[in-house]
């Protein structure tokens, strides 16, 4: 099947890029352009018509890529017309009108690329997050993930577990042979040199993870404290509806900022009060597991109402600020025991200490993006199988007598698996390769 789709955003532009890729991508191209092949990726202008109509659609630029090298590793060719509508519709539509040519799937080139072993499964990911990058951090992150750093360093833990594999394998397959003594300590110091490594690359404060998704805000407090308001001020427009009326916000509303290049997600939440409406109820457990989930929290009271619940007290830990708003309205001192946390008194209507909670907030992104080039993991599906991984190799560490060795081969083609499907490869053959190269079985 060939398949087609508008690569380039949808909308009025200078260019769009239509891609097309399939066996019959040779054959779309000499109707849409009635002529032959241009040369292998050498950009050519075309008129592009309708085809068996010869009606105009567009000139364009057409460059044409045989497989298997182009992107996806299929023949490909990519048309650049002029970026209307009009023009792009013409043009899907003609294709549709081709047999065994269908629009692509949301991902499809990328898809064939990997299926095609033209990228592994961890650059088609960081394609994906470059494509989305809102920010300098996570396009320098994508980046670095897409030059192939992580890829490399999960392949090289790989290839030390098939390589410990085959040493147990050997030793199941030919039991009367007498493993020598270097080659079973290389086995454990090999083993524990693996799951030292896992444990670091999992202890990574989730940096990476929180790169590409962005840091999560969560403003909490309860009915009337500001909360929306603080919202709106933060993100420089009217996101929530901000009403003297308690518990206006009944759902989590979201909003993502770039503060001075990091990734943001601020989240207002219902304010927290005890109620009997069922609905208000439902997001005020919706705000409490916001807090559960945010990297900071904004916990926000009413200067006017400084006795505040047992349950806004918990929520004022070290991963918060106790935010006090309309400071202006204060008429004295805050009780000692709320100076001694970390507190900022502000004033939205009066905009007064905005820009002292904004650098508060920054110097708190600052500490929890600290980066470098170990970042390894940055998406949950990456931990998960790491994890796994680990699980796998303590169990294995945990098989001393002979009679385990089956079990402990187990344990180490399961956990070689899991490092296998972070970066989509997944291929037993290779255990096979790795005996015969080390023990000459059969000479």
């Amino acid at each position: 099947m060939t398949i087609y789709a508008l690569s380039t955003g949808p909308g009025i532009s200078g260019i769009a890029v239509i891609r097309i890729s399939g066996p019959d991508t040779s054959s779309v191209i000499e109707l849409l352009t009635q002529k032959k092949l241009p040369k292998p990726r050498i950009a050519t202008l075309r008129k592009i018509n309708k085809i068996n109509t010869s009606e105009l659609i567009d000139e364009g630029i057409v460059l044409w890529f045989p497989g298997p090298e182009s992107y996806t590793g299929e023949d490909m060719a990519e048309i650049q017309v002029h970026g209307s509508k009009a023009v792009v519709d013409a043009l899907h539509s003609t294709l549709s009108n081709v047999k065994n040519c269908r629009l692509a799937e949301p991902g499809e080139f990328t898809k064939l690329a990997f299926q095609n072993g033209k990228i592994n499964l961890l650059k088609a990911e960081s394609i994906a997050d470059l494509i989305s990058s809102e920010t300098e951090i996570q396009r320098q992150q994508a980046i670095k993930i897409m030059n192939g750093k992580s890829a490399g360093q999960f392949n090289f833990l790989r290839e030390k577990l098939l390589k410990i594999l085959s040493h147990v394998e050997a030793k199941i397959d030919f039991p009367d042979e007498d493993l020598p003594n270097n080659i079973l300590d290389e086995i454990k110091k090999s083993s524990d040199e693996v799951i030292k490594k896992i444990k670091k690359i999992l202890n990574d404060q989730k940096v990476g993870e929180r790169i590409r998704e962005g840091f999560k805000i969560a403003i909490l407090g309860p009915t009337n404290a500001g909360k929306s308001s603080l919202m709106n001020h933060l993100s420089n427009r009217d996101v929530a509806i901000v009403s003297e009326i308690a518990g206006t916000t009944r759902d989590v509303i979201e909003t993502h900022l770039n503060f001075d290049g990091y990734p943001v997600v601020i989240s207002d939440t219902a304010g927290i009060r005890d109620s009997k409406d069922e609905i208000e109820k439902k997001g005020i457990k919706l705000s409490l597991k916001r807090a559960e989930e945010a990297d900071l929290k904004l916990v926000l009271i009413d200067a006017k109402k400084l006795d505040f619940t047992d349950v806004l007290k918990s929520l004022v830990d070290e991963n918060a600020i106790l935010v006090i708003n309309k400071s202006d309205l204060l008429e004295k001192d805050i009780d000692p025991e709320i100076k001694k946390t970390n507190h900022c008194l502000i004033s939205i209507k009066e905009n007064k200490n905005i820009d002292l909670l904004i650098l508060k907030i920054k110097n708190n992104l600052k500490n929890k993006f600290i980066t470098s080039d170990d970042i390894l993991i940055t998406r949950e599906r990456h931990r998960q199988h790491l994890q796994q991984c680990l699980d796998y190799l303590n169990n294995y560490n945990q098989k001393k007598e002979m009679e385990d060795f089956d079990k402990a081969a187990e344990d180490l083609r399961l956990a070689t698996r899991q490092l296998g499907m972070i970066v989509g490869k997944v291929d037993v053959e290779e255990i096979l390769g790795s005996i015969f190269k080390d023990f000459c079985i059969g000479k």
